[in-house]
């Protein structure tokens, strides 16, 4: 399984835009075969640096991912709204546990 976890950083004018396309992001991305979850979420103490979340069933299904249409239209996008460049990370998870 493979985590992708990131901060985005959001212009304040821009928030309603970056809300508006992380949204229809997420929604055509949980369609996609082996994505497990697809997330964004905004910090409860700044509303402008907004989180994702995913986990994904293989390599394989993040790389078909990363060719689909919606992920272009996403990244043709997101340079309107960044405050500062992304920060986003890659982890190789060998199982999971539930804890509650």
């Amino acid at each position: 399984m493979l985590v992708i976890a990131g901060i985005i950083k959001v212009k304040p004018e821009s928030r309603a835009e970056a809300v508006r396309a992380a949204v229809k992001m997420a929604t055509a991305t949980h369609a996609e075969p082996g994505c497990t979850t697809y997330r964004f979420s905004a910090d409860l103490e700044d509303p402008n640096t907004i989180y994702i979340f995913e986990e994904w069933e293989s390599d394989e299904a993040l790389m078909q991912h990363f060719q689909s249409p919606h992920m272009a239209e996403f990244n043709a996008a997101i340079p309107r709204f960044l405050a500062a460049p992304p920060s986003i990370d890659r982890f190789d998870v060998s199982g999971k546990v539930k804890m509650m």
